[in-house]
């Protein structure tokens, strides 16, 4: 692995990128309401990405072998759907749905990558409880992680937290390193392996990490649907993500899409 540790100055930069991130997360929390389309929330992330001088980093990029290059600024995945869901104009957000959205910006030559889970109207006390274990699963990571922290430790509190509450956590997909890239060195996986424990990464300042976890209601299993991008839960059951650019700093952890 090759990490690149930012600078004080760099992780301004970061940050500022952050603000965009959050700016548009907040407002696509404002819409996520019965009735609204993921392509109308898709076309307002793109606007404000664009009115503070920012580009969406997920339009464009390639897909698998056949599925070519991703179409939308968002990643908006429902209920079942686990992450990299496709915006359009034919799939209406419905009361008890749960979406959750993955967003990330390029501002002056440096990125910024947060995802949220919102619920939607009535749903079951199971669904809210997978939402806010997912969204503490986060929380606990941010919380161990400060510099000469093992990110073993780290990932298997959050594996232990998530089935302790009896869901699982997504194997497939993991966080990452950002920077001036979205996806740089090193993977952050949300679990724990024999594979991390002997290629374990040691949080030291000026790391940065994409860390979001993805927890399902049922198995950890997921497939891809039929258009190639799109992934799922192999049971039908559905799935949380929540996600944050993190800094390492002295003394602990810096979030950098939390608007500070």
């Amino acid at each position: 692995m090759a990490i690149r540790l930012k600078t004080s100055e760099q992780l301004e930069q970061m940050r500022n990128a952050g603000r965009v991130v959050r700016l548009v997360l907040d407002r696509l929390d404002e819409m996520a309401v019965p009735g609204v389309t993921t392509e109308e929330m898709d076309v307002e992330a793109e606007r404000l990405c664009r009115s503070h001088g920012a580009e969406c980093l997920f339009k464009g990029v390639p897909g698998r072998a056949g599925a070519g290059p991703f179409p939308g600024s968002i990643c908006a995945s429902l209920n079942d759907e686990v992450v990299h869901g496709i915006p359009s104009v034919r799939r209406k957000v419905r009361n008890g749905d749960v979406l959750s959205v993955d967003f990330g910006v390029r501002l002056n030559g440096w990125c910024a990558d947060a995802a949220r889970t919102y619920v939607v109207g009535d749903v079951s006390e199971k669904v809210r409880r997978l939402v806010d274990v997912t969204r503490n699963s986060l929380a606990l990571a941010i919380g161990m992680m400060r510099p000469g922290e093992k990110w073993s430790h780290v990932a298997r509190a959050m594996q232990d937290y998530v089935e302790a509450e009896g869901f699982s956590v997504v194997r497939e997909f993991v966080g990452h390193g950002i920077g001036r890239e979205m996806h740089e060195d090193p993977k952050v996986p949300n679990f724990f392996s024999r594979e991390l424990a002997a290629r374990d990464i040691l949080l030291e300042e000026g790391v940065v990490l994409a860390v979001e976890p993805m927890v399902n209601m049922g198995t950890h299993a997921v497939r891809y649907a039929a258009d190639g991008w799109t992934v799922v839960t192999r049971d039908g059951l559905p799935s949380a993500h929540f996600e944050h650019t993190v800094a390492v700093v002295a003394g602990g952890a810096d979030v950098l899409t939390d608007a500070k």
